[in-house]
């Protein structure tokens, strides 16, 4: 088995090819997604907090992953992701940028626009909260047995294909095919 972290992904297609899952599973399914979550992850940002990064907010690792993830990304683009107002976005970056881990520059073709991206630093910064993040999560499960640990995995691979599928199908940050706050 490949180490936690770093598995090998089994590209599926679960859940375009099959019928919809009974009603009562996939609502246990939603249940346990739903309240387990967010247990991991204040789990995983108490541990890493204490392990690498105690000087940075929830909010600016957010910030940094997004910026790993989506290169060049706008301020907006950034406010979007951290569900809160382009002003406090400002802030976040001001405080990254301070710390010389965000480089915010002027777009090529758009005047008032800024695009931003992760310096090396930043880069760096974001590897060890992830590798500590990795060495937390396989320290809690090395009590597991090879065929639980197995069964995650594949059960995390799943969500993340239906997820990722969701997310290309418009239903972006809670949004529906072009509706925002629950509103067309």
């Amino acid at each position: 088995m490949p180490p936690i972290g770093r598995r090998v992904v089994h590209r599926q297609e679960p859940f375009s090819k099959r019928p919809p899952a009974a009603g009562s599973a996939a609502k246990r399914c939603a249940r346990e997604v739903v309240e387990t979550l967010p247990l991991v992850m204040r789990f995983l940002r108490r541990q890493v907090r204490r392990q690498s990064s105690p000087f940075l907010s929830v909010p600016q690792v957010r910030a940094l992953a997004m910026l790993d993830r989506e290169p060049g990304a706008g301020l907006s683009d950034l406010a979007d992701h951290l569900n809160v107002t382009r002003p406090t976005a400002s802030l976040i970056v001001n405080r990254l940028v301070r710390q010389k881990l965000v480089h915010r520059a002027e777009h090529p073709y758009e005047r008032r626009r800024r695009v931003l991206t992760l310096t090396p630093a930043g880069a760096h910064q974001l590897k060890i909260m992830r590798a500590v993040a990795c060495a937390v999560v396989e320290k809690v499960l090395s009590g597991g047995s090879e065929r639980e640990i197995t069964a995650i995995v594949h059960g995390l691979d799943r969500l993340k294909v239906a997820f990722e599928r969701a997310m290309r199908n418009g239903h972006r940050n809670g949004r529906h095919n072009g509706q925002r706050n629950g509103r067309p």
